[in-house]
């Protein structure tokens, strides 16, 4: 009876691990799928003037390595001149996902390329750099939405005078609602949205 018991513990104990771990994995899978895809801020654009209608892209690359997006972010009608070309890298720690973000040496050589995401293959890890303190911790909400920011004061900025940069994110199955920051040392914003976050309708 005894061992009976023992074998019923252990099994459900098993499988109790199993079902987090592939809960876990399946979170992170629904992360980056979430994620991927086409967007643009037209919308918003329209209704408040003091937005520029943006284009982001997002396309998953080296998938045999883990989970990376190649990231353009252009405005709409110049798309073939994105201002920021980005490698994110997208895993878990316990109950928190982090964002990694990397640049590239060689980004002008790379836009364009979500057209073709095998194309990366050929993009060697000593290519990027990455950008220290800039990662993003996302939580997972009870509605399928993450929301996340960078460290206070963690991710350093020189763009426009700024010493250091923010970015807020809340991301769900159709929209990112993205809140880039620059601060100068004495907390004064420099650069980003005044008023709130871009908000960023995926399109396909």
């Amino acid at each position: 009876m005894k061992k009976q018991i023992l074998f019923i513990f252990c099994t459900l104990f098993l499988f109790n691990c199993s079902s987090s771990k592939h809960s876990k994995v399946n979170e992170l899978d629904y992360l980056i799928s979430i994620m991927q895809g086409s967007y643009t801020s037209e919308k918003q654009s329209i209704e408040d003037k003091e937005y520029y209608n943006i284009s982001l892209k997002m396309i998953p690359i080296w998938k045999n390595k883990g989970h990376f997006l190649y990231v353009e972010q252009a405005m709409f009608e110049k798309q073939n001149s994105p201002y920021r070309v980005r490698i994110y890298k997208l895993s878990q720690r316990n109950n928190e996902f982090v964002s990694e973000i990397y640049t590239l040496k060689n980004e002008k050589e790379w836009i364009g390329k979500w057209k073709t995401p095998e194309t990366f293959a050929t993009l060697a890890e000593n290519e990027i750099e990455l950008k220290q303190g800039c990662e993003v911790i996302l939580k997972k909400q009870t509605n399928d939405t993450f929301i996340g920011q960078t460290g206070e004061k963690t991710c350093p900025s020189e763009l426009r005078g700024a010493s250091y940069a923010s970015s807020k994110v809340t991301i769900t199955p159709s929209q990112i609602l993205s809140w880039d920051q620059g601060f100068d040392k004495d907390g004064k914003q420099v650069w980003g949205a005044i008023k709130g976050g871009y908000i960023f309708d995926k399109i396909k």
